[in-house]
C-alpha cells in the first residue's frame, strides 16, 4: 500500500466523510420524516375519532344522567304522594272503624230500646187489660150499689173518681158519704180522701190492693160509714 505525503489529504478525507455523513443523515432523515408524518396522520385521524367518540358518549351520559335525576325527581314525587295517599287511607279506614263502633253502639242501643219497648208495651198490655176488669168490678159494683144502697159515682179531675153513698143515715136518707179514688201510673187503686174521714181507709185500701175484689171494698166502706152513723 502506498503512504499518504500530502499534508492536506487527511483534511480532504475527513471533509468528505463529513459530507457523505451529512447527506446520509439528510437522506435518513427526510425518509423518517416522510415515513413519521405517514404515521402521525392516521394516529392524529384515531385520536380525533376517540375525542369524538367520547364526547358524544359524554353528552349520551349526561342526557342519561339527567334522565335518571328525571325519574329520581318523579319517584321522589310518587312516593310522597303514595305516603299521603297512605295517610289517607288510614286516616278513612280509623274514621270507617270508628263509625262501625258507633254503629254497633247505634244498634245495640236501638235492640235495647225495642226490648224495652217491648217490655213496655207488654206492660202496658197488661195494665190496660188489669184496668179493663177493674172497670168491669167497677161497673158491676156499681150497678149493685146503685140500685140496692143508693151509690153514685162521679167522674171528676181527670181521672178521679167521687163516689158517693146515700141511705146511711135514717134521719138524713139524703146524706152524702164520700170518697175518692183513682188509678195510679201503676194501675194500682188509690184513695185520695174520704168524707168524713176514715181511720181504717189505709187498711180497706191495702186489703183491695190484694185481693182486687172492688165490690167487697165498697161493701167494707159503707159499713165502716154506717158504723160512724152515730157520731153524726
Amino acid at each position: 500500500m502506498a503512504s499518504i505525503t500530502d499534508a492536506n489529504t487527511g483534511s480532504w478525507f475527513s471533509n468528505k466523510m463529513e459530507d457523505i455523513r451529512n447527506k446520509m443523515f439528510a437522506q435518513v432523515s427526510g425518509e423518517i420524516m416522510e415515513s413519521g408524518m405517514d404515521w402521525v396522520q392516521p394516529h392524529r385521524q384515531f385520536v380525533n375519532s376517540v375525542l369524538d367518540t367520547c364526547s358524544k358518549k359524554c353528552k349520551d351520559d349526561e342526557m342519561l344522567f339527567e334522565t335518571v335525576q328525571s325519574y329520581r325527581r318523579d319517584l321522589e314525587q310518587k312516593n310522597s304522594s303514595i305516603a299521603e295517599m297512605k295517610k289517607a287511607i288510614a286516616k278513612r279506614l280509623s274514621e270507617v272503624e270508628g263509625k262501625d263502633v258507633q254503629k254497633s253502639k247505634i244498634i245495640e242501643k236501638i235492640e235495647m230500646l225495642r226490648v224495652e219497648q217491648a217490655k213496655k208495651k207488654e206492660l202496658i198490655l197488661s195494665q190496660n187489660q188489669a184496668n179493663k176488669d177493674r172497670l168491669k168490678n167497677l161497673n158491676k159494683a156499681k150497678k149493685v150499689f146503685q140500685d140496692r144502697l143508693g151509690l153514685e159515682i162521679r167522674k171528676i179531675h181527670g181521672e178521679t173518681l167521687q163516689f158517693i153513698f146515700r141511705d146511711i143515715n135514717p134521719t138524713d136518707p139524703d146524706c152524702a158519704y164520700t170518697f175518692r179514688l183513682k188509678l195510679n201510673e201503676a194501675g194500682c187503686y188509690q184513695i185520695l180522701s174520704s168524707d168524713p174521714p176514715l181511720e181504717c181507709m189505709p187498711c180497706l185500701e191495702s186489703r183491695l190492693q190484694e185481693t182486687n175484689n172492688f165490690s167487697a171494698f165498697l161493701a167494707n166502706v159503707r159499713r165502716e160509714f154506717v158504723n160512724l152513723k152515730p157520731e153524726k
